[in-house]
Parts: structure tokens; sequence; C-alpha cells
């Protein structure tokens, strides 16, 4: 045997044999501290509370804070959220381990959602760039701010697949497809938990809501929801199961209801799917409060019944309820609960906490020194610009409006968002400063004293969007509806200019947990200023800032430009800066389709047939297929869709083999020229559809793309491989499978391409 292959072997054979021991190790470690442990210290571990006082101030005297110190100087707090900074998890920490009897150290949580301080784009918008890699360096970006603040812990990522943009979280998400949800979500587990979580700049990953959570009934937020057993494991699951399957640390259960039960408390999903069926090991975190709503739903009649269906539904960790600790002694006591369940949940908990190394050492998150180099750090902030402009998507640009010439332009910056310096960093931006992302106008600003000298730029706002700014995360934005101050100065500016950039969208907070909406149309009197303008100028490029998909039937007819900035995260001026003058040539594509109403709702592209899909009864005018009357089934821009200043055409695909056997490979190849005048960025994409199965399947569903770069004038074959995995779907006979038959596919730009081939999968 070669020398060096067989030093190889032993190598393997040595770290597997480790891995092995270390997992002995941790797990024999893990059994004996449960063993030492009473019930009520059990307990302890599957309570989690919020941190709402100064830890490193006076002691708390009164209340809730008073009851959760002391619990903590007992050790019956296994978590907190909502503490951060070195100082106060350092003292917070040092409670739980010097004070209590055994010492065992605190997971500390927080809602590191798109960054900690520094704010990359909201999830939504980082789907947009399709680029795999660019969201896991996003998320380890992430994790290395916020581990650098003390904080091990993040309920992230958000990986429900939502297809109703009333829905305000779908900011949260990777949008409407399960394939490239789950690339997301595996990217972004990674991306937090790195290869080592005991490494002191790894935090532990969350995936969440499970499960069904982005399915609520007219996209109304806490609402119920029901899906049937298809949608549950062909739509809905991959994402988590994806997660699962890369090593995620926790998982969170939803608010919702699934088919009459409240997810806190869904032994099938939480038992069955996920901790037997998945074998996963790590530990569930309810929602906020989610055990004790329970009672709201109608489910449990009080809160010792909601412990207890939540315990045996399969919830470990108790956020901000309070019930495990007020009741699952005298439930396991009476006999209602065996302390199995416990002991499971405790046994979980504890094993998530020593391979975070915090047995070792409960203090090696916490360097302040650390903690003043790493935040807002030129690492952290050219990450945040780079996944911020490819976020971005060019959805119209008539006449080549874009990109802006670099001088000889006089240009007005009109809007509400222009010169927003909040609004950009978007929902979930907890620990963000105020007022901390690079606006519009001062992005264009500095780009004139720079590199645009040649241009003339002018503000006005317009109006205002908003009456006042939220003093929070939680209260509710009030929209100006009546103030049209300022209308007829940006007209003016309008008149004068050679060029309109116009900044409208949703404030940052109309996005987001408890942020639905029944109407998606521009808020307050934007959509106005935008016609008024309009009359006096038509050279208007609109700039979309949302959340969310919104309604664009009337700038799509009469704007020729229009470019979806989302909500981009700190250095979202510069990117938005970066891509009107063609410093960077705009790559994006969509990840939810964007309606022409709300009456579509809800609208995605992988919709299924029917039996009467519309193509005759359309032809000979017949009023009898699924339609509207008032309205068109098509979304006004895709799934996919995405323009460059550049111009991309495709070949036809080539196929090895118009047959394969459920062993075999074949492969689909295609020709991408660019035939445009500048280089750019283009993600090509291939969807299958199944023509005949078991249960009925989508028109089509993606199945692959890849992101190429091109030259003027240059081609490129990209070839896609296909094998059975790709073809399985949860079938009628309740089980993942390829059944033969024909397939389609299409490879194209987007999802309406008509770019087709077919082969035949044999049994």
């Amino acid at each position: 045997m070669n020398e060096k292959l067989y030093g190889k072997r032993i190598l393997i054979l040595l770290l597997l044999v480790s891995e092995i021991i270390f997992s002995q190790t941790v797990e024999e470690k893990v059994e004996s501290l449960l063993s030492q442990m009473t019930l009520t210290e059990k307990i302890g571990q599957m309570n989690q509370y919020n941190g709402f006082w100064d830890f490193t101030g006076p002691q708390p005297i009164s209340g809730d804070s008073k009851k959760k110190y002391n619990q903590l100087r007992k050790g019956l707090v296994g978590s907190m959220l909502n503490v951060r900074g070195t100082e106060n998890v350092k003292e917070a920490q040092r409670i739980a381990v010097e004070e209590s009897r055994l010492g065992i150290p605190l997971l500390f949580g927080f809602d590191v959602i798109h960054g900690y301080k520094t704010q990359s784009p909201i999830p939504l918008a980082e789907s947009a760039s399709w680029d795999i890699k660019a969201i896991e360096r996003s998320a380890r970006l992430a994790a290395l701010e916020a581990s650098a603040a003390g904080l091990n812990w993040t309920f992230a990522p958000m990986v429900d697949i939502s297809r109703d943009s009333r829905w305000g979280r779908v900011m949260e998400g990777a949008g409407e497809d399960p394939f490239l949800g789950s690339m997301i979500a595996s990217a972004r587990v990674r991306g937090f938990q790195g290869n080592d979580l005991s490494k002191p700049n790894t935090i532990l990953a969350c995936a969440k809501h499970f499960a069904g959570y982005g399915y609520v009934e007219a996209g109304r937020d806490y609402n119920t929801t029901e899906i049937s057993l298809n949608t549950l494991h062909n739509v809905v699951l991959p994402p988590f199961k994806a997660a699962a399957d890369s090593g995620v640390g926790t998982f969170m259960n939803s608010f919702n209801d699934l088919n009459g039960i409240p997810s806190t408390a869904d032994k099938f999903l939480q038992r069955d799917i996920l901790k037997e069926l998945w074998k996963f090991k790590g530990f569930v975190v309810s929602d906020w409060g989610s055990i004790r709503e329970m009672i709201d739903h109608g489910f449990a009649s009080n809160r010792s019944e909601a412990g207890k269906l939540a315990v045996l539904g399969g919830s470990d960790m108790d956020m901000e309820s309070s019930i495990y600790i007020e009741k699952l002694e005298e439930l396991v006591n009476s006999g209602k609960i065996s302390i199995d369940y416990v002991d499971d949940a405790a046994r979980r908990i504890l094993r998530a906490k020593y391979l975070l190394g915090l047995f070792d050492d409960p203090y090696r998150y916490i360097d302040s020194d650390r903690e003043e180099k790493i935040i807002g750090s030129k690492e952290i902030l050219e990450g945040a610009l780079d996944i911020a402009k490819k976020s971005i998507v060019l959805l119209k640009n008539e006449n080549n409006l874009l990109p802006l010439k670099k001088k000889g332009q006089k240009i007005a910056l009109i809007g509400p968002l222009a010169a927003d310096k909040n609004s950009p960093l978007g929902n979930w931006s907890i620990a963000a400063d105020k007022d901390s992302a690079i606006s519009v106008l001062e992005a264009l600003s500095l780009g004139i004293m720079g590199r645009h000298k040649g241009n003339d730029l002018i503000y006005k706002q317009g109006v205002r969007l908003i009456n006042k700014v939220p003093d929070g995360f939680h209260e509710e934005v009030s929209i100006n509806e009546n103030d049209r101050t300022g209308i007829e100065e940006a007209v003016i500016a309008a008149k004068e200019a050679e060029i309109v950039i116009m900044v409208l969208g949703e404030y940052g907070y109309q996005s987001g947990e408890g942020r639905s909406r029944a109407r998606l149309n521009f808020p307050g009197l934007q959509q106005e200023l935008l016609e008024r303008v309009r009359e006096v100028n038509k050279n208007i490029i609109l700039v979309v800032m949302s959340g969310r998909p919104l309604i664009l039937n009337w700038a799509d007819e009469n704007i020729p430009a229009i470019v979806q900035a989302w909500h981009l995260g700190t250095q979202s001026g510069y990117a938005i800066s970066e891509v009107l003058y063609g410093d960077y040539n705009p790559s994006g594509k969509l990840t939810m389709s964007f309606p022409r109403s709300v009456g579509q709702m809800p609208l995605y592209y992988s919709r299924k047939s029917t039996g009467r899909p519309g193509a005759d009864g359309e032809d000979q005018g017949s009023v009898f297929w699924s339609h509207y009357q008032d309205e068109k089934n098509t979304p006004l821009y895709p799934f996919g869709y995405g323009l460059s200043y550049t111009k991309f055409d495709y070949s036809q695909i080539k196929l090895s083999s118009s047959k394969m056997s459920s062993d075999e490979t074949i492969y689909a190849e295609i020709t991408v020229t660019n035939s445009g005048r500048v280089k750019g960025r283009e993600v090509v994409q291939m969807y299958i559809h199944d023509r005949y199965a078991s249960a009925t399947r989508p028109i089509r569903e993606l199945k692959g793309f890849q992101i190429i770069e091109l030259d003027p004038d240059e081609s490129k074959t990209v070839i896609f491989e296909i094998d059975k995995s790709l073809l399985e779907f949860f079938s009628a006979n309740n089980r993942w499978e390829a059944e033969p038959g024909d397939f389609d596919i299409y490879i194209g730009t987007n999802s309406d391409t008509d770019i087709k081939a077919g082969f035949v999968l044999n049994d």
C-alpha cells in the first residue's frame, strides 16, 4: 500500500475515534451532571427569562425582576434573552456560575436576524442575491459581532416558506420556494455555527418557526393555519430538514396552530418528526410566551395544563411564560408527567452548553477588547456592503435610463425615505444604533462631492411618511395620510431637473412580526407624490425600499426605471448609489412573486395546474376556467425575475439522454451569452415539471441554479446534473419517492422561461 495513502487512512481513523471519544465524553459529562441535579434544578434549565434589568447595577428589590434575580442565584434559569454587551453578560453569568449550587452556565440568546449592531440586508433581500456563499458569510459576520458582545445563541434563521406578502414576517425568510429556502437555511446555519461550536466566535443557530407559520390565514400574523400533509412535507418542512441535516443546535416552535393543534404542543411535529424521524439531538425552545398562549388558543384550560401539553408535545424550553418553573414540578410529582420528559429536555439543553464549551470556560464569550475590536469593524462593514449590492433587484429600465451618467446631469432626489437613516436598517435591528444607516441622500451627496463632481443634486422630501418616529420595536407605526406639505416644492425641483430619483416604500417597522398589511400599495401619500412628480418629469428612477413585495402596477406602467432596494441595512445608501451609477451591475433575482393585486394572495410560481387551467377557455372567451374576472392570474414580476445593465441570451437545452433509470444521472446543458456592452452576473435557473404522478404536482419547481459572470460577447456553457433525488417528492403513498414517468425541464433567466426539453424516468 502507498505509504502516503496508508498515513491518510490512519489519520482519518484517529479522527473518527477521537470524535467518538469526544462525543462519549460529552454524553458522559451530561449524564453525570444530570444525576447530581434535583428535579427543580432540571426544570430550571428549561426556564428562559427576558433580562430587562441592569445586571451591573444594584440588585432588583421588587417585582418580576427580583423574582428572576433570585431564581438565577438558585440555578433555576437555563437561559437569558436580550442580555447583551460583555459587562451585562459577564455579571449575569457570574451569578449563575458562582452563586448557584451547581454553577451551571447560562445560554444568552438574542434575535440576531440580519446582523447584530451592523445590519446586513433583511433576509428576504439577501435571498434575492441567490449567492449562497455570500449569505453564509453574512451570517458568519453576524456571529462574529454577536459573539463579541457576549452572546452565544441567535433566534435565526427563520426558514418559514411564505407565499403571502401580506404577512409581515416574509422579511425574515428566504421567500416562496422550498428548494432555494433549504439551501439558504443550511448556509445560514453554517454561517452562525461555523465548523466548531466550541470556538468563541460561533453561536448556536435556531431554525424557526416549526412549523407552518408562513401559512397563516389571510397573511395575518399569529393566525391559524390549515395545511395538507402533501403541502407540509413538500413545501413547509424541507428547509427545516435541511437545517437539521446541517447540524442546527436548536429549533423554535411557532405561534400558530396547525390543523387544530398549537405548534407548541404538537407531538407529531416535535417528537414524531423532529426528534424521532430526523434524529434531532438539540432542543426546542418555545416562542415568546407561546406556552401560556395555548390558553388563549382554547387548547389548554389553565397554566398547569398548558405546561403539561407543551412538555408532552416536545417543547424543551419555556421562553418567558414562567409556566415550567411554576407548574412542572407539581405535574411530575403528581404523576401527570413522567420525569423522563424533564430529563430528556434538560439533557438536550446541557448538551448544547457543553458543545459551546461553556463548562470549560463560562466566560469564553466575554472579552471587552474583542468587543471593541470586532463590532463595526472594517471587515464587518465591507461584508454588509457586498451582500447589500448583490441583493438589489432591477425591475425595469426603459431606454437604458440607468445607470446614471457620471457628469452633466441635474438630479432631483425626492421622497420620504431618501434621507432616512433608520428605515434602511429594517425590522429586527434591535442592537443597531438609531439612525446609523447610510441614507441614499448621504451616499449620493458624497459621490457628487467625490467621484461624480460633474452632476448637480437637489433634495426634497416631498411628504412625510410617518407622523412620529416609533419609540421602539413594539409600537405601531402611524402613517401620514393628510399632511401634503412639501409636495409642491418637490414638483418644482423635479420640473427643473433632468433626472428624478424617487425613494419610496415602507418605513422600516412596517414589516416584521405583528406587521401584517391588508393593502400592499405605497403607504400614506407617496403614490400621490409620485404621480404629481411624473406630471412634470417622466425621467424618473423609482427606488423602492420595503420588507415585502409591494403592488407596483402603476409604476410599472408609467415609470421607466424601477429598482427594488428592500431594507439593505447599515450600508444601504452606498449599495444603492453604486447600482444607480453603474459601479455595480445589479444581479439580484426575486424570491417572491410580486402581485398585481392583494386579491391574488397567496401567489407563487409553483402552482398546480387544476382541472381547468385555462388555455382553451381563455382563447375561446369562456368563463369556465380558473381565473379572476378583474385581474390576471400572473404576477407583475415572477419568481426569479431580475434585470441587468447588460443582456443575456440563452441557447436551447441539450440533454445527455432523453431517458434515465433511477440509478442513473443525466446532464442538461445550456449556453449563455452576454450580448450587451458591460460585464454582468446572471443566475441561471433550472426548473422541472413532473407531468403525471400519484399526487398532483406543481407546473414547475426550482431544482438547480448557478451564478455565472460574463464579459461582453463572452459565452459560457452551464451544466446541470439531474438524478433521482431531484425528482423525489412526498407522494400519495406517504413517502418520499421518484415515480417513473415523463418530465419537463426548463432553464432560463426566471421561472417564466419557455426554454424547454423533456426526458423519461424509467422503472
